[in-house]
């Protein structure tokens, strides 16, 4: 079965031509324009291969429910010209195949749970820490919705005293992403991420930053691992410190196995960068069932 997948991003769009094992057979990626000049090169892409239904990961606020008026719509992006687009119904006039739809973040999570690092697991998240902070859920064994669907990349922490930047997030000026993505990073130290690699404050800040919200998610979500992945998270010496202030947080208070042994429970991706691909070929393929 051929099938076709989109991870798109705010910043990059990644097409892909794979099957139901998740095999990604062809890949191409370009820029994020506006719909006008970006949605052609898509559809001209997966018109040329013969698949039979497409999967798509997309930047949110995206509207998943299926008895809206706008299902398949990107609603209220800050993204230039996204903003109420109807991807879904777009792509669907032009390619005539059944698809599949939901966050980017989710079908990285679905990417991780199908063939992943987190497979064989009931519940589990996974964080994408770059450009921005985005969460994807899996419980029960499926992708969690809801009202909407999570956005836990804003949910809101204690800034420490010690810092003075203000936030990257024009709604909220303590949410995670506002304080601990790429741009935030940016903001506060004046350099990107990757070139601040040996500074050891900035790491034990956005370590601190990023153990309070997973915290959250542990006790609200009582997830059986939590997988870290994003541009940020190309930063190995983050790993012990989340995990040693995520230990500190809790307190004691969660005593479980996973927690004792956090080394095995918060952990890298599996996929090499490859999950939310893979799980828009999940998406098309549950969505053909």
């Amino acid at each position: 079965m051929l099938l076709g997948a989109l991870e798109a991003g705010g910043t990059k769009m990644v097409c892909a031509i794979g099957n139901e094992n998740g095999e990604i057979l062809d890949q191409v990626s370009f820029s994020t324009q506006e719909p006008k000049s970006t949605m052609p090169t898509i559809i001209d892409y997966f018109k040329s291969a013969d698949i039979t239904g497409l999967g798509i990961g997309n930047f949110g606020p995206v509207d998943l429910n299926r008895k809206s008026k706008k299902y398949g719509y990107i609603t209220n992006t800050p993204k230039y010209g996204w903003t109420n687009y109807n991807i879904v119904g777009t792509l669907s006039d032009s390619l005539n195949i059944p698809i599949g739809f939901d966050t980017d973040v989710n079908a990285a999570a679905l990417g991780e749970a199908t063939w992943g690092i987190t497979s064989g697991l009931d519940s589990s998240i996974y964080i994408t820490v770059g450009t921005g902070i985005g969460v994807g859920v899996i419980v029960n064994n499926q992708v969690l919705h809801g009202m909407l669907h999570p956005e836990a990349g804003h949910v809101l922490i204690n800034k420490r005293v010690d810092d003075n930047y203000y936030s990257n997030c024009r709604f909220h000026p303590n949410c995670l992403e506002g304080l601990a993505s790429g741009p935030a990073i940016e903001g506060r130290w004046g350099r990107k991420a990757h070139e601040l690699f040996d500074n050891e404050s900035v790491w034990d800040l956005e370590a601190d930053y990023l153990a309070q919200g997973i915290v959250g998610y542990i006790l609200t979500l009582s997830p059986q691992k939590i997988v870290l992945g994003g541009g940020v998270m190309q930063q190995a010496q983050l790993f012990p410190k989340i995990r040693s202030k995520v230990q500190v947080l809790l307190n004691g208070y969660i005593n479980t196995s996973d927690i004792n042994n956090i080394d095995q429970y918060i952990v890298h991706s599996a996929l090499g960068g490859n999950q939310g691909i893979m799980g828009c070929l999940r998406l098309a393929y549950l969505n053909m069932l």
